[in-house]
Parts: C-alpha cells; structure tokens; sequence
C-alpha cells in the first residue's frame, strides 16, 4: 500500500464534519459520554475533546457540585470551546452539563456550530456501569448534590441527536451521530 493510498482512506475516514462543530454530548454519568466522544475523534479532523472528569481536575477544580458550580462549569466550557472553534477546531464536549438553560447559553454562544447530542442511558444501567465509584459514593452520602441521585439531570427538549448507548453498541451510536452531524452541516 503507498503513503497515497494509505492518506486517501485516512480523509476519507474523517470526511463527517466538513465546517467547525461543537459537538456537545450531554448525559448522566457513566451513559458513555466520553467513550462516544473519543471514537468520534477518529473520524472527525482537527478535533479537540473538552471533557468534563479532565476539565474537573484542571480549570474547574476550584468548584464542586453545587448548582452553581455546576453552571459556572458549563459556562467555562462553553467559552473555551468558543474560543477552540475560533482557532478552527472542531470540539467535542463529553460533559453531564445537567441544566437546560447551561446547554441553551452555550447553544446562544456557539450558534448554528452548536449540535447538542443526548446521550441517553437509564439511571439504573448508568449505576451499574458506575466506572469511577460515583454513584456508591452518592448513594452513601459521600458526595453532595450528585446528578440523578439528589440532583436533577434536565433531558434535552430538543436535542439535534439521540443515542440510546443502553440499546446500541459504540458504533452505531458513534455513526448515528455523524450521520446526523454530516447532515446538518450540508444544510448549513
């Protein structure tokens, strides 16, 4: 196989988004948030993936899980991403961002850029994956204010896209979106 051809398959794997997207997957911990936004990296160019657990750790580890913690973190994450788009980046945001009006700030930022993805997982299948502890942790009183156990997760009304990551496997949910993504930004 010659470096051409090997080049030629490699774009035509990331041919899904032709102009900058923020790609904001939203949803309860441990629905797939994360994983859906690394494998769309693989097919997406120039892309940068603003994750909530690292964003947690770095710019955000000043707040915790307070209401309005939780919408500052929302609030921050969507003026870096602005800010990634304006340097031509595609983003992918893997964050719970709970709150409607957060994701509707963010949308009002970003613009027609902005495609919200609901990342779609019942709160009982997401306790059972539970990959950090999180959900033991909030079920025992250890952590405060934790969404979908004493604080509430507001389902997208609208969203441009839906995966149900409890029914679908990563690769069907991850070309559902690009689908979807693809064909938007064709309107557009």
């Amino acid at each position: 196989m010659t470096i051409q051809s090997i080049l030629t398959i490699e774009s035509s794997r990331k041919r899904y988004v032709s102009m900058n997207q923020m790609i904001w997957l939203t949803g309860l911990s441990g629905s797939g948030k994360s994983t859906l936004a690394e494998e769309l990296k693989n097919h997406i160019e120039n892309c940068y993936i603003l994750d909530g657990d690292t964003l947690r750790r770095g710019i955000n580890q000043d707040l915790q899980f307070s209401e309005k913690d939780r919408l500052e973190v929302g609030r921050r994450i969507g003026e870096i991403g602005k800010i990634l788009l304006d340097a031509n980046l595609n983003v992918i945001v893997a964050s719970i961002s709970p709150y409607r009006s957060t994701r509707d700030k963010v949308r009002s930022l970003i613009g027609d850029s902005y495609k919200e993805v609901y990342v779609q997982c019942p709160l009982e299948v997401c306790e059972e994956r539970d990959p950090k502890g999180l959900y033991k942790q909030a079920r025992a009183g250890q952590i405060k204010h934790f969404t979908g156990i004493d604080s509430p997760y507001e389902e997208p009304i609208c969203p441009d896209v839906i995966v149900e990551t409890d029914k679908f496997s990563l690769d069907e949910c991850v070309s559902k979106i690009l689908q979807h993504i693809s064909a938007m930004s064709s309107r557009t």
